[in-house]
């Protein structure tokens, strides 16, 4: 029960993270296209990158397409890794890490309401 309780907080966490900077990644922010401008992405890759975010954070939301939503949005976050490391950047990198593993922890641990789930 009490891990259930945990995975459903992190996938809470997940979620309101990939909303939110998905939103920052489509409204244009200036921390955003700063960030991504530097690795060559235009404002319309910015968007796509923005839409995919709130796409994949909602999708983590239904059992069905949970895991495909934890996929997308873990992808984006190693892609942004994998940049932040072609600059040498790692406090970037370290500073991403945790998102992932959120990511990765809530897979493993399945979606709580899946029926069938082990926890």
């Amino acid at each position: 029960m009490i891990v259930r309780i945990i995975n459903s907080v992190l996938i809470l966490v997940a979620i309101c993270m990939g909303m939110k900077q998905g939103y920052a990644m489509i409204s244009g922010k200036p921390e955003m296209t700063e960030m991504f401008g530097k690795w060559g992405f235009t404002k319309i890759g910015l968007i796509a990158n923005g839409a995919i975010t709130i796409i994949s954070a909602i999708m983590i939301i239904f059992p069905k397409t949970f895991v495909w939503g934890n996929f997308l949005m873990a992808a984006g976050i190693l892609l942004i890794i994998c940049f932040h490391l072609l600059d040498r950047d790692l406090k970037g990198v370290l500073i991403e890490l945790p998102f992932l593993l959120i990511n990765l922890i809530i897979i493993y641990l399945q979606h709580p309401f899946k029926s069938g789930s082990l926890l």
